[in-house]
């Protein structure tokens, strides 16, 4: 349990769902975290039960002076950053496209898209000068493929993966790697729109067996799902990985499920017409 050992991390939307699942993990494998977010209350929280292996950075990720800030705190509290984990999201403005208010969309590209990039801005002089390091950008399957997502989350998406490729070939010759996760649907507060007035836990409840339907593995993604993801691409495990776009989905945007075909197309009978 130490492939983070001696490593330090930040760690954008720390303090819940993915966020915090991977906060933990990485604690766990020995590295020490800024979790950075705006739920002060929940980050402080997490930062107090995992001790001085953590400590919390209010940060607003559309803000470059809260994104500076947040990597500074690495730097000072704990003398370099090894891992930049652009995380923070949300499910963004939702309706149809002649529906959609401007400045909803502008807020939503702001945190998906805006945010990534000023991590990686801000992470990136600190890696050169180190001479290596690992960003890890949360993208989504709604990136890869349409009917995942609402339309500005789908295009942020898609945005954040083809700029984790464009910066992984100017880091990468710095020895710092850019790689992302594409997420499929992990059963995380994200979905509370979904849900008028239920509390975190109980919308997680209700979208997992939603969420189990969706992928031939039949259960819901889970934050630690992503936290392992983000691990390996973390660790040195992957040091010859750069800019990828790593789906983890349990198979959900392969194709139709075996289970909806034709009894014929499954049972190899002769097929009538």
């Amino acid at each position: 349990m130490d492939r983070l050992d001696g490593k330090v991390a930040v760690i954008t939307g720390g303090a819940s769902g993915i966020g915090e699942g991977t906060v933990r993990l990485f604690v766990e494998e020995g590295a020490r975290v800024v979790i950075a977010d705006i739920q002060d209350r929940k980050g402080e929280t997490l930062a107090d039960v995992l001790g001085g292996r953590a400590v919390y950075q209010h940060t607003d990720v559309a803000r470059e002076d809260d994104v500076e800030a947040a990597v500074g705190r690495a730097v000072s509290e704990y003398g370099r950053l090894d891992c930049m984990f652009n995380n923070a999201g949300f499910a963004g403005v939702v309706g149809p496209i002649e529906d959609t208010p401007v400045d909803e969309y502008d807020i939503t590209m702001n945190i998906l898209l805006r945010g990534v990039f000023l991590g990686m801005k801000h992470a990136a002089p600190v890696m050169k000068r180190q001479g290596q390091g690992s960003v890890v950008n949360t993208a989504s399957v709604a990136g890869l493929l349409a009917g995942y997502g609402p339309h500005a989350y789908s295009a942020a998406k898609a945005a954040v993966i083809h700029l984790t490729r464009s910066v992984a070939m100017e880091l990468g010759e710095s020895g710092v790697r850019v790689n992302c996760i594409c997420p499929g649907g992990i059963a995380t507060p994200i979905f509370k729109p979904m849900f008028e007035g239920a509390d975190d836990a109980s919308v997680v409840e209700m979208i997992t067996p939603v969420l189990a339907e969706m992928a031939p593995l039949k259960r819901s993604g889970l934050p630690e799902d992503i936290a392992s993801a983000a691990l390996w691409l973390a660790s040195d495990d992957s040091s010859f990985v750069n800019g990828h776009a790593l789906v983890v989905d349990g198979g959900a945007i392969q194709g139709r499920l075996w289970s909806t075909w034709s009894e014929p197309m499954r049972t190899h009978r002769p097929m009538t017409w």
